[in-house]
């Protein structure tokens, strides 16, 4: 009803209950996916619902993957983006976009099951495992690991495997966007700075004017000043 759980109001959520309907693991998942943790959110049991299904996904997609000799350099790079994400997440408490990029991530390895081998499955577990400590140690153990998940390494992240092939580059004039440019993601300043003077919409908003400043932001944009 929109109010403050409270006992003299006689609405608050019985942990026990949703953990005897659900599991402990969703309980655990949903309320970290609320939103922020500083933030007043509403509870809604049928978020868990959801949440529910994700588990089960999950399981189900363990069981039954996982056989590719190695997984694919989408996969890779999915996975490492992962291992950014989700450590960065847990320093910093943002827990709602960690489980959500968990959930993107499950999307992707489902729709290209046979691009995916047991490591990756491996690696995707450990690092869920302090969101969903109990379903991640039976699946860890249902597929043939007898030392606990909860004692193995956390995933080291490989730099070169999340670098982007290409980028966009947004084109500014005065501040103002004007066009994009998409480019490899090896490209040097100097190169962007010819492609953004060199392009036909460009020269002709600058009417043979020369620029006063350029200012360039890596990876992401450059800004010509008139």
């Amino acid at each position: 009803d929109g109010q403050k759980m409270s006992k003299s109001r006689g609405n608050v959520i019985n942990p026990d209950s949703v953990i005897k309907e659900y599991g402990a693991d969703a309980l655990r998942i949903y309320e970290m996916f609320m939103g922020p943790f500083d933030q007043m959110i509403s509870w809604n049991t049928r978020g868990i619902v959801g949440v529910k299904r994700f588990l089960d996904r999950l399981w189900n997609f363990c069981q039954t993957s996982g056989n590719s000799k190695k997984s694919s350099k989408e996969i890779e790079s999915a996975l490492h983006k992962l291992i950014k994400k989700v450590s960065e997440d847990l320093e910093s408490a943002k827990f709602n976009t960690a489980i959500a990029a968990f959930m993107e991530f499950l999307n992707l390895i489902i729709s290209k099951p046979d691009e995916v081998d047991k490591e990756t499955i491996k690696t995707m577990l450990i690092l869920f495992s302090p969101f969903a400590p109990h379903i991640t140690e039976e699946i860890w153990q249902s597929i043939g690991v007898k030392k606990s998940i909860h004692s193995q390494i956390w995933p080291e992240l490989n730099p070169e495997l999340i670098k982007e092939e290409q980028m966009i580059i947004v084109v500014q004039i005065n501040g103002k966007v004007r066009s994009k440019l998409e480019v490899g993601s090896n490209i040097t300043e100097q190169e962007v700075k010819n492609m953004a003077l060199s392009a036909e919409k460009i020269k002709s908003l600058l009417i043979d004017r020369e620029p006063k400043k350029i200012i360039f932001v890596k990876g992401k944009l450059i800004n010509i000043v008139i």
